[in-house]
Parts: structure tokens; sequence; C-alpha cells
């Protein structure tokens, strides 16, 4: 938890750049710790890895941290190697990245704010927390898990600095998300699946929409327990499978036909709605993405369906 008092200087660098967002660095010789005076904050974070600093020299933009073998995942219904997906994924997310925040209402008729505030009902933020928002692109969750914690730190009169991190591989997402009332939001372009966090520093992961389009979905989720403290919460948002099979049916009518013919008005690239709309149906029911979460070391894990299965909330807890 970061500590209550006076953040002035570094949320003053953050606030002169927060324009610019760099890969994240995980050089151990660049880790400092965010403290209040003189001293370290308790279980405070090494940051410095991923300060927007100018002096840090920035690698092959959208480079991955780890080298990546050639087995086969999926890309909408095509297969293709791990490095091929990559690829492809950040071009479908910088094609799109100017109308996402639009094309996300115009296909849910708004509904996916909904779901949203749903999700971070659950997390109940509390003041002085830390989120890590994954694939956390234009930073609507951030923003939200903010201000649910400023609301509680309002009505109990006390002062707590709530820390959200928003990552996502595509720089992009990150930048098309930027507004001049972000604060003590940093943005990383880093892998879902190779975080540059240390161990037990967050009380919240988030994930919305974006899990699917992770090349490795079980390290990420690996990653995300290994980032959790201990009673730390997870959340998953994600479009997954119709409850009934004649809304499945009425449900593909719409998704093949009518999201990639939007997307293509909307941004001029209906390609990548169409790759949105197959990622969809590759990706795990519930029950089965339950699993993966279990095997990640996450316990109590629940899911909620919203809107008879078009999306559903996936839950877990660090214990």
């Amino acid at each position: 938890m970061i500590q209550p008092g006076t953040l002035d200087a570094q949320v003053k660098v953050l606030r002169k750049r927060e324009a610019e967002v760099r890969p994240a660095r995980l050089d151990p010789d660049y880790a400092f710790t965010f403290h209040r005076g003189a001293k370290p904050a308790t279980n405070s974070l090494d940051f410095r890895q991923f300060w927007h600093r100018p002096d840090i020299a920035a690698p092959e933009p959208f480079a991955y941290v780890r080298q990546m073998d050639e087995e086969k995942v999926s890309f909408g219904f095509e297969d293709v190697s791990r490095g091929e997906k990559s690829r492809r994924v950040k071009g479908v997310f910088a094609s799109v990245a100017g109308k996402y925040d639009l094309m996300n209402d115009l296909m849910s008729a708004g509904v996916h704010r909904i779901w949203k505030a749903n999700m971070i009902a659950w997390l109940n933020p509390q003041p002085g927390e830390t989120l890590i928002d994954v694939a956390g692109g234009t930073g609507d969750v951030a923003r939200a898990f903010q201000k649910r914690a400023s609301e509680v730190a309002r009505r109990r009169n006390v002062t707590a600095g709530t820390m959200t991190f928003v990552s996502d591989i595509n720089e992009a997402m990150l930048l098309a998300g930027i507004k001049p009332d972000d604060y003590d939001m940093p943005r990383l372009a880093c892998d879902a699946a190779a975080l540059p966090f240390p161990d037990r520093s967050a009380d919240a992961v988030t994930i919305s929409f974006g899990i699917r389009n992770v090349v490795e979905i079980d390290k990420a989720l690996s990653e995300f327990r290994r980032v959790l403290k201990p009673g730390g919460r997870f959340a998953c948002l994600e479009f997954s499978h119709m409850t009934h099979s004649v809304l499945q049916q009425a449900y593909d009518q719409y998704s093949f036909n009518v999201i990639p013919a939007l997307g293509g008005l909307v941004t001029g690239d209906k390609d990548s709605y169409k790759y949105l709309v197959e990622s969809i149906r590759r990706f795990p029911n519930q029950d089965a993405f339950a699993e993966r979460i279990r095997a990640a070391g996450l316990g109590q894990v629940n899911f909620w369906n919203y809107s008879g299965g078009i999306a559903a909330l996936h839950t877990g807890w660090a214990v």
C-alpha cells in the first residue's frame, strides 16, 4: 500500500511526462523505492524500472522482454506462431486505438460500461491501494478504480494516495487514452506474461476484454498471481459464450455480420473487428477459463455471466 504523505516531486515529474510512454525496463540497476520523506514505504513498489524517464533508452517499439518459441496459438480462426500473433495483435489495436472506446459503445449499446461498473463494485477499491490494470489501453478501468477509492477516502476523511498502473503491450492504445487530468496513473508498454512489478506489490489486478488477445494466457495468469499481495483480488472481464444455444445463434449472426461492417465504417478497418469476433469464439468457455485461473494459483474463483453470457466476470483471490 502506498503510504499517505506528500508526493509533489514525483507527481510533478509524472504529470510532465505523462504523454511519453516507454516500454518497461527490467534492469534492476534502475530500481528505486517510491517513498515519502527519508524512509521507504512499507511494501512499496520499485518504480524506477518503469518510470517515464527521458534518459532511459527505449528498446525496439513493442519489444517483448522474452523470447517466444514457435508453438502455434490462435489468432481468430487461424493458428499462427506466437511471434506472428504478437505482431498481428499489435497491428489490430494500433489500427483501431483512436476509435476504440467509441466502437465499444456502439457494439454494446453502452452496456460495457455497466459490466465494468459491476467489476469495480466487486473490487471495492480502498484508499491507498495499488491497482495494476493489464491491457488497460485507454485507462477507463483505472480511472473508475481511482474515483471509487477517492469517494471512500472523502467519506472517511482520510488522505491516502491510490496508485493505478495502466499496462498494455500496444503503445498506440496507451497514448490514445491519455487525458490531462490523469494523476498517479503511470503507463507501461509491456507484455502481460512478463509484468515488470515486484512480487506481492499490488492490491488488485484487472484485465478487461484483453485476456483473449494475450499470446501466453496461462503465463499471464501466473504473473497476475505473482504480483498480488496476500489477500489481493483479481478480476477479469471478457467476452464469453452465451448460456443458451438459441441466444448463441442470434449473437453469432450479429457478431459476424454487423460488428465487422460497423468497424469498417467507424475505423476504416473491417478486418480487425473480424479478428475480434473470431477471437471470442476461440476463447475457452466460462468453466474452462475458471479452471485455468485456479491452475495459476488463485483461490475462491468464481464467475458471473452478463447479458446472457455475452460477457463474463471471472474473479479470484491471492490466498
